[in-house]
């Protein structure tokens, strides 16, 4: 397909609403500032309407299916998430023909509705979020049941459908493009690596309004809370850090929703904790920008497990682009990103990441080491820029459109303020970041 007028992009999410879904918001953004005419299809979050335009992207949402239970459970939500997606893709359609499907997993069940309006000479990329399979080993083992041998074959299926039947992969990192290649019989030249980087220009730190004491120490978690994210381990860790060692000052913030919310605050409730942890629900980028500016120290909490060891987690880079140090269990994509920047311990050891937390509370000039390199690293060698530029490129190998100009244009950092009216800390100003690296508050 070879065209002279923007192609129209059709980006399909299930896992997470619009703009909520940060890499997905981001791909947008480089869609657009490209020329191409954006349009999403997602589930609702709470009180989203139903159809929205926000910075130019059109944004279709439906009802989310019930909370699954079960092997049915998930059936029925996978199969009423397509049928209504489908569905609105019509919509989508009657408005504005679209030329391209993305489609963003979880789950691998959208290769069919490419594969129907292939008909229509639409070209489907695949950007491929997560590991089904794996996530299946790392929720219920290796699988033993006649019953669990046939999900997991079936996944298998689902996710081999989805690789053979994009035009082009785009994958988190390189053991995903990988799996792409091995298990998904993908050629290496038909699979971009795009990582999910921040754009650091408009991630990072701010003079927070509200600063926590100035005798306290504020642990941060940012992510979904599933059963496969690892939260109850940050709430094992401040029972360690406060009722066993006595570290009274310290309190933690926990930003996020997901299927585990409710049970995380009955455990902190159980533990004794209500008074030192905090859980705000559903967050923007304006209060994470808040909450990370004032934080101390992030937590990587997710165990090593399948899913886990190969996944490039986002709260790693988030947490380096506010000049926050961090700890996490020691999983292979995390050293990749984190590097020399975070303090790694052995996965499911509570006390050696108590030990890790309490080391960087009293350690001040360790603090200020690990936020400036982790800082440095994350704008030097995991920014989105580079990311969206390859990101982009894929699409327009696949359409044959192409216009000059960044993917990801440089504005919003100009006047040293973000869109609230928040300052920026001057990261140029080598003495004042360090001072803000320090204390974690205004002059």
């Amino acid at each position: 397909m070879t065209t002279n007028t923007a192609p129209h992009v059709l980006i399909i999410v299930q896992n997470l609403p619009v703009p909520l879904d940060r890499r997905v918001w981001l791909e947008c953004h480089a869609l657009m500032a490209r020329g191409y005419t954006v349009s999403v299809i997602c589930p609702k979050g709470p009180g989203d309407p139903a159809r929205q335009r926000i910075d130019g992207v059109y944004i279709y949402k439906y009802k989310p299916a019930p909370e699954a239970e079960g092997l049915l459970g998930f059936v029925w939500e996978f199969a009423y998430s397509w049928v209504r997606t489908a569905w609105i893709s019509l919509a989508v359609w009657r408005r504005q023909r679209f030329d391209v499907i993305q489609a963003c997993n979880p789950p691998d069940t959208f290769w069919l509705l490419a594969r129907l309006w292939r008909s229509c000479g639409v070209r489907f990329i695949f950007d491929h979020h997560d590991l089904n399979p794996e996530l299946f080993l790392s929720r219920f083992g290796a699988p033993k049941s006649v019953g669990q041998r046939l999900q997991y074959a079936g996944l298998k299926w689902l996710e081999r459908r989805s690789f053979r039947t994009a035009d082009r992969v785009t994958s988190t990192n390189e053991s995903y493009k990988a799996i792409a290649i091995r298990r998904g019989g993908r050629r290496p030249n038909h699979v971009t690596v795009v990582r999910s980087g921040p754009d650091t220009k408009q991630m990072r730190p701010i003079y927070p309004p509200d600063p926590r004491p100035v005798d306290g120490i504020n642990l941060a978690y940012l992510g979904i809370m599933g059963p496969q994210d690892g939260v109850d381990q940050v709430l094992l860790v401040m029972e360690e850090l406060v009722h066993k060692r006595g570290r009274t000052q310290v309190t933690a913030t926990l930003l996020g929703f997901g299927d585990c919310l409710d049970d995380l605050k009955r455990q902190s409730t159980g533990l004794g904790l209500d008074g030192h942890v905090t859980f705000t629900g559903r967050v923007d980028r304006v209060a994470i920008a808040e909450h990370l500016s004032r934080s101390d120290i992030g937590l990587c909490p997710d165990l090593k497990t399948p899913l886990n060891d190969l996944s490039t987690m986002n709260k790693t880079m988030e947490y380096m682009s506010y000049g926050l140090p961090a700890v996490s269990f020691d999983l292979a994509e995390t050293l990749v990103s984190g590097g020399d920047t975070v303090l790694y311990v052995a996965s499911g050891d509570i006390s050696a990441f108590a030990d890790a937390v309490e080391r960087l509370i009293d350690d001040p000039a360790l603090r200020l080491e690990l936020g400036r390199k982790a800082r440095e690293r994350v704008s030097t060698q995991l920014d989105w820029r580079p990311q969206a530029e390859a990101y982009v490129a894929v699409f327009d190998e696949v359409s044959g459109f192409s216009r000059p100009g960044p993917a990801v244009p440089d504005d919003g950092e100009k006047h040293g303020t973000d869109a609230q009216g928040r300052r920026y800390v001057d990261l140029d100003d080598s003495a004042e970041f360090a001072r803000y690296l320090r204390e974690r508050r205004a002059p």
